[in-house]
């Protein structure tokens, strides 16, 4: 049995006839009436009860038409959100995200792309870069923004860079520095309190280098798995700390930020998926992140 037979019989019944039906489909009525034929001995009954020109359902032709509407409707329905997956108007997308470190753009990202694909059922993940690597590997996240991709990971995953972020000195409020800039070598003494090198190894090992360019390695006191946690240890007096610039969206009045001296130093978010080809959903998504670059970095320089 095909739709073929299911859409004949079923303007047969609703024009009343083989000719009407005939006429109204383009097909010529021989090859309506054997489709009916076909179908009535594939069912192994009778259909209509013939009189004259007209037709007239038996009892159980009532029973399999309003079956025959229904599966003819669902038909249409699966091929018409087959086409619309296809153009990526609807499906899935997950999406891993650094909070700190997408605050100033991503709401709005978000908002232009529902506007744009309402139909696509978006999740979004606040994850570390490494929670991030961990989602990847198990199909959790189908795009995520993170920080720069390691060689051994860039076999994997490709990426593009958004902006790039100078690192600060967070030092607690109730401390009265003048100046703007604070020289990495005169923390060499300080209590250092940082993110979690589990959480986001690459940002970690930064650090850390910065501090042993400048001649020192940091006597670190605490590590936080949230940024929250090590400005509220600062503006504790439990340490000092370096990090983004991103982080001064969760500013808190109890820390300030100074630009670091030498300043020479970048930290990069990027926006990374899988090399494998991309659904067509993911790439709409890519597609309004690529087109909203220019923007993105703005907005990171001016936070």
């Amino acid at each position: 049995m095909e739709l073929r037979h299911l859409r004949y019989f079923t303007a047969v019944v609703e024009w009343k006839g083989y000719r009407e039906a005939s006429r109204r489909l383009h097909i010529a009525q021989p090859a309506i009436s054997q489709t009916v034929v076909d179908l009535e001995q594939e069912l192994g009954l009778k259909l209509f009860k013939r009189a004259g020109r007209t037709v007239q359902l038996t009892p159980e032709g009532e029973v399999f038409y309003k079956e025959a509407v229904r599966t003819l409707e669902q038909a249409e329905s699966a091929i018409d959100t087959a086409r619309r997956a296809a153009k990526g108007e609807i499906g899935k997308l997950s999406i891993g995200f650094i909070g700190s470190a997408t605050y100033t753009f991503l709401p709005e990202l978000v908002r232009s792309y529902k506007a744009q694909f309402p139909g696509v059922e978006l999740t979004l993940q606040e994850l570390t870069p490494s929670e991030q690597e961990v989602a990847f590997d198990q199909g959790l996240i189908d795009v995520g923004f993170t920080r720069a991709l390691t060689a051994d990971r860039s076999k994997t995953l490709a990426s593009r860079c958004l902006y790039r972020d100078p690192l600060l000195a967070v030092l607690p409020a109730s401390r009265k520095i003048r100046t703007k800039r604070v020289r990495i070598a005169d923390l060499a003494d300080e209590r250092f309190v940082l993110f979690h090198r589990e959480g986001a190894t690459g940002l970690y090992d930064t650090i850390v280098g910065v501090c042993n360019s400048a001649g020192f390695s940091p006597r670190v006191e605490y590590e936080s798995n949230r940024v929250q946690t090590v400005l509220s240890l600062v503006e504790a007096e439990e340490g000092v700390s370096i990090l983004p610039a991103c982080v001064r969206i969760l500013w808190s009045n109890g820390v300030r930020f100074y630009r670091l001296q030498p300043d020479d130093v970048r930290v990069a978010l990027v926006v990374a998926w899988k090399k494998e080809e991309p659904s067509v959903v993911l790439r709409s998504f890519l597609d309004l992140v690529n087109a909203s670059a220019s923007r993105i970095r703005k907005k990171a320089e001016l936070a």
